[in-house]
């Protein structure tokens, strides 16, 4: 073949398939892709590799990624997430390496996913891991996570529409190409995640999932993020293979307990009872977690604020003090909110100027009697 480059050949060899492949991402280390595709190509025709790349042609590949507007990332380009460099040397199950090369398509640039949080789980999940999901992935999007899951049914989806919902960015790692959806009926999602986000394969486009390749995306699941949390798991799932891969990578591993009566409580609740994963309840114990020495782990309200909310604080803990109905005098004021005499008398004062309090004889105060 004539002048193949190294990013064309890359993508012959992710082509190829198994991926994950450790064995392949060394040799292309140690020799470079162009050689590696080249000795594949010399192999027997009768062999495994030999007829696997005969059926495959790099020049279609690169056609069909511009086709799709998709790009080809691979290590040394501005894009590259140094995170998926984590990857390399580490094996699990036999499988492991850093990709190859990765197709992306999206408004999103990998290499801004930084700080990113997985959320994963079970595809027959309950509505309590679909709320708890939902939420976190709408949450994690407010405090500035990039929320990365695999688009299955399930707390995959319910992550990705947290997050999207907030118009927040999410990943969405694939085991098929970039060109379509799995499921199927994820497909409106999947433009969601294209739009806002992006979605991510080591699998050229046109390719459909083999199960292996499910386990293998489940390692850049991993390696993307700073930490995953785990929402609803049986006692074999997807999840649960994510959550090693975190651990072996030096990722925090998190999960949600739910009812002990619940089969897909197994996995959250083995993790967390043999301390390779830390219990969460809310988005705030993630952030805690994976910024400890940060002050203001506070999400922003979701709602606009009332104008208590916006009341001067001096002002607002005198007002909040008086209960419905009630008169009070300034030693109540005082033995309340701890201010001094001048100090309640000003804000009282401005208080009934703004309409919070009224007069109520010639020493108390109580709260108006309309709504405000």
């Amino acid at each position: 073949m004539a002048s193949l480059d190294e990013r064309a050949a890359r993508m012959a060899l992710c082509a190829l398939q198994p991926l994950g492949n450790p064995e392949l991402s060394d040799l292309v280390g140690v020799h470079g892709a162009c050689d590696v595709w080249g000795a594949v190509l010399g192999r027997d025709a009768g062999s495994v590799w030999g007829r696997r790349a005969a059926a495959i042609s790099p020049e279609q590949l690169v056609q069909d990624t511009q086709r799709w507007q998709a790009r080809f990332v691979v290590p040394g380009d501005d894009e590259w997430p140094a995170a998926l460099d984590d990857l390399d040397g580490v094996r699990l199950a036999g499988q492991g390496g850093t990709p190859l090369g990765l197709w992306v398509r999206g408004t999103l640039k990998l290499s801004e996913v930084v700080g990113a949080v997985a959320v994963v789980g079970a595809r027959a999940s309950t509505a309590y891991g679909n709320h708890v999901a939902t939420e976190f992935g709408a949450d994690l999007g407010l405090a500035g996570r990039v929320v990365v899951s695999g688009l299955a049914f399930g707390i995959d989806a319910a992550a990705h529409r947290g997050a999207l919902s907030g118009r927040h960015p999410t990943v969405a790692v694939l085991a098929n190409g970039v060109d379509a959806a799995y499921p199927v009926a994820h497909s409106s999602l999947m433009e969601g995640v294209v739009a806002r986000g992006a979605v991510v394969s080591e699998a050229p486009p046109g390719c459909r999932p083999l199960k292996a390749a499910f386990l293998a995306r489940n390692r850049l699941i991993a390696a993307l993020t700073d930490g995953v949390v785990v929402v609803e798991a049986a006692a074999r799932s997807g999840a649960r293979n994510t959550a090693s891969w975190a651990a072996a990578l030096g990722r925090q591993v998190m999960a949600v307990p739910g009812p002990v009566t619940s089969s897909l409580s197994v996995t959250p609740h083995r993790l967390i009872r043999d301390a390779t994963a830390t219990l969460v309840t809310s988005v705030a114990d993630v952030l805690e977690l994976l910024s400890p020495l940060q002050p203001e782990l506070e999400l922003p309200l979701w709602g606009e604020s009332t104008p208590l909310d916006r009341l001067p604080e001096r002002l607002r803990c005198v007002r909040e003090v008086v209960a419905p109905r009630e008169e009070i005098n300034v030693n109540d004021l005082i033995e309340r909110t701890g201010l001094s005499v001048p100090e309640c008398l000003v804000a009282v004062d401005e208080l009934v100027e703004l309409g919070w309090l009224e007069q109520a004889g010639e020493i108390g105060w109580r709260l108006p009697l309309r709504k405000r």
